[in-house]
């Protein structure tokens, strides 16, 4: 039995190999698999054929976004939904080059592998039409929180990026950031970082493309989207979306302007996705849109998430180990450090909690360059009880290490 990654304590049955972020409103919903069942019983094409589901599903997306992003692609998969919105940049701009977060992952296709940091480096290598921003982070990043102006220094960098690349005749096609780097450590960008940002890609002739893959769908609570954390006047041109908005199943899609599109189709060559929006992937898009308005899960992750990061703040003051938390509704990180001062990762300690963790039931993983960041992205359907169940149970962890250090001497290799 197990408690992946802490959905909701009554969910002790064994999970599937989905990710729980990706179970965004719960494993097996009941709503979720009657409507695919029932769609299943009437009819289920390849998107050759043209069905009401489809439209239905685009006009409710249509309604969560800003209104400039009025076209919609849909796909199997979040790696496919980056790998089209990087096409429809390529296509509109006519530029080739992108500039992505450093640590940044975008997915496992081969075109996505080569705008990942997190993958390329230990790989291939970075192509020459790749260029790496530092990543928005004001804990432990280039600017910091008692920076005077971190969102315009961060910006800068990327406008720094920019001038070098067309010193080398380089032209920029995309700014391509996660609204809220996840695989960076679970980052909360600065408000007006991005503005700034697109304001630089903008005048390059570039577009700004926003992976919503893991932190959109009413998972950061106090907006539908985590760009919209930025400021009502920010809106990217792209918006990419995968696996939670089908709560598993393989959905995803893109959200884009009448310009880019057009730009797009242009050329003449058809875009086609044999099982992209097909009426029982879209059946199950809409059902996950009612349960989320039903059960009113964005206003849930809000009042969770707020206590969730009281709780772990609390565990803050208790224990040295842990040297910030940071989220906006369900997501949340816990950034492990061996020291206040320096904010050394600990990598090593966080390694070992997460496998104490996992023989209690609870599933949580790390991320970051230092793999020292646990990272909280349960169901939205997770409750106050299960929130104070695993803090309660960290806590408990924390003082068995603290003690075990203090057993073997060995203090100054420890945490604390």
């Amino acid at each position: 039995k197990l408690l992946c990654e802490c959905p909701p304590r009554g969910i002790r049955e064994e999970l599937s190999n989905h990710s729980p972020r990706s179970l965004a409103v719960g494993h097996c919903h009941p709503d979720i698999v009657k409507a695919a069942h029932e769609q299943n019983q009437l009819l289920n094409t390849n998107s050759r054929y043209l069905h009401d589901n489809l439209v239905d599903y685009a006009e409710r997306l249509s309604k969560t976004l800003p209104e400039k992003l009025c076209i919609f692609y849909f796909l199997n998969s979040g790696s496919e939904a980056n790998d089209l919105a990087l096409r429809l940049a390529r296509q509109y701009t006519k530029h080739e080059d992108v500039i992505v977060l450093d640590h940044a992952y975008h997915g496992h296709l081969t075109s996505l592998i080569d705008i990942s940091p997190y993958k390329f480096r230990n790989l291939e290598g970075q192509k020459e039409w790749v260029h790496v921003a530092p990543v928005p982070d004001t804990y432990r990043g280039l600017y910091r929180e008692d920076h005077e102006d971190s969102v315009t220094a961060y910006a800068n960098e990327v406008k720094n990026i920019i001038e070098q690349a067309h010193k080398r005749g380089r032209k920029i096609a995309a700014f391509f950031a996660e609204s809220l780097p996840s695989v960076g450590g679970q980052i909360i960008p600065p408000a007006g970082y991005f503005q700034k940002v697109a304001e630089h890609v903008h005048k390059a002739g570039g577009v700004f493309i926003a992976d919503e893959i893991q932190v959109g769908f009413g998972r950061v609570g106090k907006h539908f989207w985590a760009f919209q954390l930025q400021g009502e006047d920010f809106v990217p041109d792209i918006v990419t979306m995968g696996k939670p908005i089908g709560n598993g199943h393989p959905l995803a899609c893109v959200a884009t302007t009448k310009e880019i599109a057009e730009a797009f189709a242009a050329t003449g060559v058809e875009y086609f996705n044999t099982f992209g929006g097909n009426p029982v992937s879209c059946a199950i898009g809409l059902a996950v849109l009612d349960v989320i308005e039903k059960e009113h899960l964005q206003a849930h992750a809000t009042e969770v998430g707020n206590f969730l990061m009281k709780l772990l703040k609390e565990q803050k003051i208790k224990h040295p180990i842990i040297g910030d938390v940071r989220g906006s509704g369900l997501f949340i990180g816990v950034d492990l450090i061996k020291d206040q001062a320096e904010r050394t990762p600990a990598t090593a300690e966080a390694e070992h909690l997460i496998t104490r963790l996992k023989e209690e039931y609870i599933l949580l993983s790390t991320d970051g360059p230092g793999r020292n960041v646990l990272k909280f992205k349960p169901p939205m359907c997770f409750n106050k009880e299960d929130a104070k169940f695993v803090v309660d149970t960290i806590d408990k962890l924390l003082t068995d290490i603290e003690k075990e250090c203090l057993s073997q001497e060995k203090t100054s290799t420890c945490s604390t």
